[in-house]
């Protein structure tokens, strides 16, 4: 018998071929779990890890699973208090009719010692969809035969805590509703479920510091959306939509919580008993959680017009949205840039149809990689001609906003903007989207961030003859005739929707989708027809949007749009980059990684960096026409996502405590090496280019 950790095989080594983690485990816990390995040889001579169980008293051998349990038999007995005299490990338990099969309970606490009470249930399993999914159906299953009022589900990289909601057992619905922490030994589950919650408290529990929101989303979509008979981006689209709005009733307390920060107050020293009281919590009855959210959905709906109708409502019966509500309550939405719902809205729209136009929402690291290189500044006017879900308008606001107010860096951390503030999100910042969901997400983000002023307008960028149609429909003038005729002060011939006079337009077009039209294709006489002038018939989106995006630019402006590399490499695209080059300087040409756009696709595209030539400054910023001069190239070294299209993330966090996405696009606010943006802007000074 050897000591373990004297050969330095550790827990991470037993854990390494699997799909359990250590990450939810403190350093100390996992120290102290490693003292306790010992190695054991077996009739092959190959060392088998075994540990004396805390709970059974005898050796066990160290599986993967194991080493979690083991882990968060710690957690219970130290960190929570309860007594190894009132837990038990591999309860088994009689299931189907008369016992016909016996389950057996990875983790028991009893009520007290005699063991006679099931409290809480754990379960240990790997971190696979359907093992997740069967693992809560199992909890279910033990806490209504057995009697838990509380089950976990742990695989060392998530705890999830649930309680059992009886009252729900008359209903087919999922029963286990999620609580924020698991109460300690001195503490009354009532205790737990009924505290008084800001967002003080809201900054420490957040889900987010370990799931993103769309894992969230899914596990609603399996648990409730699956059975409710709802639609599900529109029945999740309303709970953002609300949560979003009951923090945003707490943005006063966000700005004390920065101000302390900001003065080296650590979170938990910071006094909360003045804060407003979150209105977004499971607690109370099914009927008072959803008046409650009923209400607070109406409020948001006043404040931010034009994304429900009216009369718009939860379709979820009250059991079923007091369930949502306990999955979400604990997710902090706002931060300085809205990123986290990004993937969860990017995963809700219309996945189909979002794959057939061949359009995924950009990351925002590529963004503000773009917004950097072309520096917009307040003066300038900004459009997005495929906006998604907002990004680029949204980080183009951003960089303004911190020229303009160099010591607010966060987006919530004021109650309100200054007028110069919100006339330039009024006045300069443009978007538009085909896809109806996706400009209602796109709106309502920069609803939020414009604070009341949005110009997200659905229109088809490539036919824009037809924009006429939409004038008159009253329906669609409702929502977006403020925003249009705003618009429309910017075309370079009044009532024209060909040609516009913006200073930037960045873009991430759809590269796919189905034949357009010959009549819209003939809308666009350079790319539109092939080198012998006839009209090519299967010409792809993205093609056309390089003529049509150009056309919304003034002499001089400057344009960033992601292609596929193909449009860069292809001898059958000679005349695209023909017909670019006759138009405009070649800034620069950024290399993304396969990886950017996974899981949707792996098409290996690359970001367009332009400026219009001009040689008249009456006309725009100066961009004299010549023809020789050098172009910028890059290429993305760090990955970003990895295979399965999951961001990588560095083991560090920006100030406002962030994941920061391992990318190598530009320095993240000092935190981080100079990257590709950085280099650019050195290559733009030396250059003298008219935007640095």
């Amino acid at each position: 018998m050897k000591n373990m950790a004297e050969k330095t095989i550790l827990l991470q080594n037993i854990l390494k071929d699997s799909d359990y983690k250590q990450a939810q485990f403190n350093l100390f816990q996992i120290a102290e779990l490693e003292k306790r390995i010992i190695a054991k040889t077996d009739k092959n001579g190959k060392d088998v890890p075994y540990i004396q169980c805390l709970v059974r008293k005898k050796e066990i051998r160290l599986t993967p699973e194991e080493a979690v349990r083991q882990l968060y038999l710690e957690k219970l007995i130290n960190e929570y208090g309860y007594s190894v005299e009132q837990i038990d490990v591999e309860v088994g338990v009689q299931m189907g009719r008369a016992g016909e099969h016996e389950k057996r309970a990875d983790i028991v606490v009893y009520e007290d010692t005699t063991k006679t009470t099931w409290y809480i249930v754990v379960e240990v399993k790997q971190a696979k969809a359907k093992d997740i999914k069967s693992a809560k159906e199992q909890l279910a299953s033990y806490c209504l035969t057995k009697g838990a009022s509380i089950a976990v589900l742990c695989n060392g990289d998530n705890i999830e805590e649930f309680y059992y909601n009886r009252s729900n057992e008359k209903n087919k619905t999922q029963t286990l509703e999620k609580i924020t922490y698991l109460p300690k030994a001195t503490q009354t589950l009532s205790e737990v479920l009924n505290v008084k919650y800001t967002l003080k408290n809201l900054l420490e529990n957040d889900e987010l510091q370990s799931k993103t929101l769309k894992q969230i989303v899914k596990g609603l979509e399996d648990i409730v959306m699956a059975n409710s008979g709802t639609d599900s981006f529109e029945e999740v689209f309303k709970l953002i939509f609300t949560k979003l709005y009951d923090e945003f009733l707490s943005r006063a307390d966000a700005d004390e919580i920065a101000i302390l920060q900001k003065n080296k107050t650590e979170l938990k020293d910071i006094k909360d008993s003045d804060f407003r009281l979150l209105e977004f919590r499971n607690t109370g009855t099914e009927k008072e959680v959803y008046n409650r959210l009923s209400d607070l959905f109406n409020k948001a709906k006043k404040q931010w017009k034009g994304i429900f109708d009216d009369n718009a409502t939860f379709n979820l019966s009250p059991a079923e949205l007091k369930i949502c509500v306990s999955y979400m309550q604990d997710v902090k939405l706002f931060n300085s840039n809205l990123e986290v719902v990004d993937d969860a809205f990017e995963y809700l729209v219309n996945k189909e149809q979002k794959g057939d136009k061949g359009q995924y929402f950009t990351p925002r690291y590529v963004i503000d990689m773009c917004v950097k290189m072309l520096n917009p500044q307040e003066n300038e006017t900004m459009i997005d001609t495929a906006a998604g879900s907002c990004g680029f308008p949204m980080h183009a606001i951003f960089h303004v906003w911190k020229q303009i107010n160099p010591d607010v860096s966060n987006l919530f951390t004021t109650k309100s903007r200054t007028q110069r503030e919100l006339d330039y999100v009024k006045n300069n910042v443009f978007a538009l989207e085909i896809d109806a969901k996706s400009v209602r997400v796109g709106r309502t983000l920069n609803l939020i961030a414009g604070d009341g002023h949005t110009n997200v307008l659905c229109l088809n960028t490539l036919d824009y003859p037809a924009w006429n149609n939409n004038t008159q429909m009253p329906s669609w003038l409702t929502i977006y005739n403020e925003g249009f005729r705003r618009m429309e002060t910017l075309c370079a011939k009044e009532g024209n929707f060909a040609d516009f006079k913006f200073d930037i337009l960045m873009a991430n077009p759809p590269f796919a989708g189905e034949n357009l039209p010959e009549k819209m294709i003939s809308l666009y006489p350079n790319l539109g027809k092939n080198d012998k002038g006839k009209l090519n018939k299967n010409v792809g989106r993205d093609i056309l949007f390089i003529e049509r995006n150009l056309n919304f630019l003034k002499p001089g402006g400057r344009m960033a749009v992601v292609l596929p590399q193909g449009r860069f490499n292809n001898s059958s695209d000679k005349q695209i980059r023909e017909f670019i080059a006759e138009e405009c300087r070649i800034l620069a040409v950024v290399g993304l990684h396969g990886n950017t756009f996974k899981p949707h696709t792996g098409t290996k595209t690359s970001v367009l960096f332009l400026q219009k030539w001009n040689n008249d400054p009456q006309k725009g910023a100066l961009c004299p026409k010549v023809d020789d001069y050098p172009v910028f190239f890059a290429t993305m070294q760090e990955q970003g996502k990895d295979n399965s299209g999951d961001k990588i993330y560095l083991p560090f966090r920006d100030t406002h405590g962030h994941l920061i996405v391992k990318h190598d696009l530009f320095n993240h606010d000092g935190l981080t090496q100079d990257g590709i943006a950085e280099a650019f802007i050195e290559f733009a000074k030396k250059e003298k280019l008219s935007f640095f």
